[in-house]
C-alpha cells in the first residue's frame, strides 16, 4: 500500500537534485573547508557557492550568512547572542514561538532578563501595533516567528520591521542600544517574501530540512554592524561567531535546496489544500479550522475534530499509511495541549482533538481523496466509541 506523507512542516524529503549535489562531498571532495591545500580549497569553493545562493535568496551580502547546525542553534545564537552581557535587557516575543525561542527566553528570565510574551488574536495573528505598545527604553530584542509551525499563520514581519526602524531613529542610536529584530523564518521559506531588506530584520533563522534539503544544517542571517556575541567557543569559523568545522555536504545541500525554491508550484499545493479543507467540511461534521485561512501559508491545515482525540486519529491514519501530526514534532510525546492552540483560545478538549496536515510538492489529488475517505471513517469510528453524556 502506498505511503502518503502529509507532515511537511515537521520535515521534508531530500530532493533528488539536492542529494545529487551533495554526494561528491562525502567521499570525493572530502577536504576540510578551512584547510589551505587543494583538498580543502575545493570544499571551500563549494561552501562559497552555497553562501552566494543563500545570500541571493535573502537579498543580502555573502558575509551576512552564518552557517549553523540547524534553526534551533540559529535561534539560540540570535536570542542569547543579542542580550548576552546586557544586564536588565528586555525581550519582546510571542506566546506562539517555537520552543527554540521560548525555552531560551525562559532560561534568560532566570538570569535577570525581562521577557514579554504576546498572545495572538483568535486568528493566530499578532498586529504590529501590539508589538509597538510593548516597547520600553530597555527593549534590546524583538523576536517574532514569521510563519507559525503549527497553525501556519503569517505574522506582519514587514510592518513590525518598519515600527522598529522608526523607534530606533528616535533613540540615542548606537550599535549597542538599538533594538535588534529577529525572525524565525523556517516555515516561511517555501512560500513568503524572504528579502531581509524589505522585511527590515537584523537576524533571520532558516533551516535546510524544511525546504527539501538535508537535516543538520541551518543559517543565521546576521546584518552587518548588528551587535551579537558568540555563545560557544572553540575556533574562528564563520567570522568567529560560530566555531566548528563546516559541514560541507550539508551546506552544499541547503544551497541547492534554496536555489530550487523558486521553481515550486505553490498554486498547486494551495489548490490541493483548499480542496482537502472543503471536502473535510462536506464530509465531517463539527470541525474547526485553527488560525486564519487567508493569512496562512498555502500548505497548512490545523483542524480540531469535536469529540475525537487528535492522537487517536493520527495513529489510526498511520495504520493506513498516512502521516500527519497532532502538533509540533518537537513537542510530540507531551501530554500537555499545544501551547499555540491554547494561546489562540482553544479549550483543552479542542486542542487535544486537533490535527496538523501539511502538504508538499509531490502530493496528488488521488492521495488527498484517499486521505479524506480514511479520515472520515476514523472520525466516525472514534465518535461512535466515545462515551455518551
Amino acid at each position: 500500500m502506498k505511503k502518503i506523507y502529509l507532515d511537511h512542516a515537521a520535515t521534508t524529503p531530500v530532493d533528488r537534485e539536492v542529494l545529487k549535489a551533495m554526494e561528491p562531498f562525502y567521499s570525493d571532495i572530502f577536504g576540510n573547508a578551512s584547510s589551505l591545500h587543494q583538498f580543502g580549497q575545493r570544499a571551500a569553493e563549494a561552501v562559497k557557492d552555497a553562501r552566494k545562493k543563500i545570500a541571493k535568496f535573502l537579498n543580502c551580502e555573502t558575509d551576512e550568512i552564518i552557517f549553523t547546525s540547524g534553526a534551533t542553534e540559529a535561534d539560540n545564537l540570535a536570542v542569547q547572542g543579542t542580550v548576552k552581557d546586557k544586564s536588565g535587557a528586555h525581550i519582546i516575543t510571542t506566546a506562539i514561538e517555537h520552543p527554540a525561542v521560548l525555552e531560551v527566553c525562559k532560561n534568560l528570565e532566570s538570569k535577570g532578563v525581562e521577557v514579554s510574551y504576546l498572545k495572538p488574536q483568535a486568528d493566530g495573528i499578532i498586529p504590529a501595533d501590539k508589538i509597538k505598545e510593548e516597547i520600553k527604553d530597555n527593549t534590546a530584542l524583538i523576536s517574532v516567528m514569521y510563519v507559525n509551525n503549527e497553525i501556519g499563520t503569517i505574522q506582519p514581519i514587514k510592518e513590525i520591521g518598519e515600527i522598529i526602524k522608526e523607534v530606533n531613529k528616535n533613540r540615542a542610536i548606537n550599535r549597542q542600544n538599538k533594538i535588534i529584530f529577529h525572525t524565525d523564518a523556517v516555515q516561511a521559506m517555501n512560500y513568503c517574501n524572504m528579502d531581509v531588506n524589505e522585511l527590515g530584520v537584523d537576524l533571520m533563522s532558516i533551516s535546510g530540512h524544511k525546504v527539501y534539503g538535508p537535516k543538520g544544517i541551518g543559517v543565521l542571517y546576521l546584518r552587518k554592524d548588528t551587535a551579537i556575541r558568540p555563545i560557544q567557543f572553540g575556533g574562528h569559523h564563520e567570522q568567529g561567531i560560530r566555531p566548528g568545522t563546516l559541514n560541507t555536504p550539508a551546506i552544499v545541500g541547503i544551497g541547492k535546496a534554496v536555489e530550487l525554491i523558486s521553481s515550486r508550484q505553490n498554486s498547486k499545493i494551495e489548490k490541493l489544500r483548499n480542496y482537502l479543507w472543503q471536502q473535510i467540511q462536506n464530509k465531517i461534521s463539527n470541525v474547526k479550522l485553527n488560525g486564519s485561512l487567508e493569512k496562512r501559508v498555502p500548505n497548512n491545515l490545523n483542524i480540531s475534530f469535536e469529540g475525537v482525540e487528535g492522537e487517536s486519529l493520527m495513529l489510526d491514519l498511520d495504520i493506513a499509511n498516512i502521516a500527519v501530526s497532532t502538533g509540533s514534532a518537537c513537542s510530540s510525546g507531551s501530554l500537555e495541549p499545544s501551547h499555540v492552540l491554547m494561546a489562540i483560545g482553544l479549550s483543552h478538549e479542542d486542542a487535544h482533538g486537533s490535527l496538523r496536515i501539511t502538504l508538499g510538492k509531490d502530493n496528488t489529488k488521488e492521495e488527498i481523496d484517499f486521505v479524506i475517505k480514511k479520515l472520515s471513517e476514523s472520525v466516525e469510528k472514534f465518535r461512535k466509541m466515545a462515551p455518551k453524556n
